[in-house]
């Protein structure tokens, strides 16, 4: 068995368009040992066999009520101890926004955070979910549990996560109280794992296509993995790959020490 395990995740804004960028060739040279998708926006019954299982994976959907809209999936080479979808709050999983997957030594979550630039409903929402799966994760810490977190965040922690952090002080994204939240969690004994590497400006997962910020690397660092404290032991890579094109957003990942099944 391989001494390491990878964990990608993107947010790839809608699978079905990515599919037909050459989502699955890329998917089959990358090899991730688990892939974790945000923004899917279909339904099972909308995909075609070769997305919806893919080829040397164990695929699982949490979508959306809405159509066209939100969900995640989480392909594994390796069957999870469990799945649970959402967070077990109806508010909010009706959205398709929260896969939790088992595994021997870690439980991984795939999440999709909300969106607050829409109105001040939709940030309140946001908040609301912030805290809800904070709970949770307390919940689980105290049952034990190593945590993994990844996903679309939909904030950029500190002024180095963003190239123009004055500009947006007051933008959904990039409001104190949102970064606060990430504050909170890292206060709670969880660990930004691509900082652990890196610490550098000018790293970022996400750049608005309206302006073409992506060709002058204006972006956003909102795609994150946390892992608790109790797992960095094993941490032993976090990067972003910022080459990877099909989505506003880019892949990032980590590498674990693997745990023995």
């Amino acid at each position: 068995m391989a001494s390491t395990i990878t964990i990608l995740s993107w947010n790839v804004n809608g699978v079905r368009a990515v599919f037909k960028k050459d989502f699955l060739p890329w998917l089959e040279k990358e090899s991730p040992d688990i892939l974790c998708l945000q923004e899917t926006k279909a339904r099972p019954d909308q995909l075609p066999p070769e997305l919806l299982n893919p080829e040397g994976y164990r695929a699982f959907w949490n979508s959306a009520e809405r159509p066209g809209y939100s969900g995640v999936a989480t392909f594994s080479r390796r069957q999870p101890l469990a799945v649970r979808p959402g967070l077990g709050d109806p508010r909010f999983d009706s959205e398709g926004r929260v896969l939790g997957t088992e595994f021997e030594g870690f439980t991984l979550f795939n999440i999709y955070f909300p969106n607050g630039k829409m109105s001040a409903e939709r940030l309140k929402y946001k908040m609301d979910f912030y805290d809800e799966a904070l709970r949770h994760f307390m919940k689980l810490r105290k049952q034990g549990r190593r945590l993994v977190v990844c996903g679309d965040v939909n904030t950029a922690h500190r002024p180095v996560d963003l190239a123009r952090p004055k500009e947006n002080e007051k933008v959904s994204g990039f409001l104190p109280i949102e970064r606060a939240w990430l504050d909170q969690l890292v206060s709670s004994g969880f660990v930004d794992t691509f900082r652990v590497f890196n610490r550098d400006p000018g790293h970022y997962t996400w750049w608005d296509t309206m302006t073409r910020a992506r060709e002058r690397n204006v972006g956003w660092r909102i795609d994150y993995f946390f892992i608790t404290e109790d797992l960095r032991k094993d941490l032993k890579n976090a990067f972003i790959l910022p080459e990877v094109m099909g989505s506003d957003h880019c892949p990032v990942g980590l590498t674990l020490k693997a745990v023995p099944s």
